[in-house]
């Protein structure tokens, strides 16, 4: 088991930490750092003898934290950045449509299921979903993020 980052390495965060309840003086869930952010290394270590443990220091964010090594990336690696994350509700700028059928109303509210970044001829997709069981895959640029009402959501929509 040899640390695939050592001492002095800058990384990027590939996915959202959030306070597992060891991080003091933050609720249990509460978003520690968001992927994407860049940072370095400066202590290795192991968590129940078997999984790597990296501690961060995110001289951005103020805070040092804990990372598993397939939460990290070198800096210097290829990013592709996003807009929303997992569980953000979000609003279509535009009606969406599967075979002519208009499935989503602009202004209809969702929530991000996943993020597909691996897609770079296409841009940074999500799948969303919609209610009653409703998901479609839909592009970064038809989505804006809903705000905490309804008519604020609504108004961000009136700049597109």
């Amino acid at each position: 088991m040899l640390p695939q980052f050592e001492y002095g390495d800058e990384v990027r965060l590939i996915r959202n930490v959030r306070n597992d309840g060891t991080y003091p003086g933050m609720d249990t869930g509460t978003l520690l750092i968001r992927r994407g952010a860049v940072g370095c290394v400066y202590d290795v270590g192991t968590y129940l003898q078997d999984q790597l443990i990296y501690r961060v220091h995110f001289l951005s964010e103020g805070r040092t934290v804990g990372c598993r090594e397939e939460e990290l990336i070198l800096a210097s690696a290829p990013w592709i950045p996003n807009l929303f994350e997992f569980r953000d509700n979000v609003i279509a700028t535009r009606s969406l449509a599967v075979r002519g059928q208009v499935l989503v109303k602009r202004g209809q509210v969702g929530s991000i299921m996943k993020v597909l970044r691996d897609q770079p001829e296409d841009g940074v997709q999500y799948h969303v979903h919609f209610g009653d069981g409703l998901v479609l895959q839909v592009p970064e640029q038809s989505l804006a993020m809903a705000e905490a009402g309804a008519g604020a959501a609504l108004e961000v929509l009136d700049e597109f």
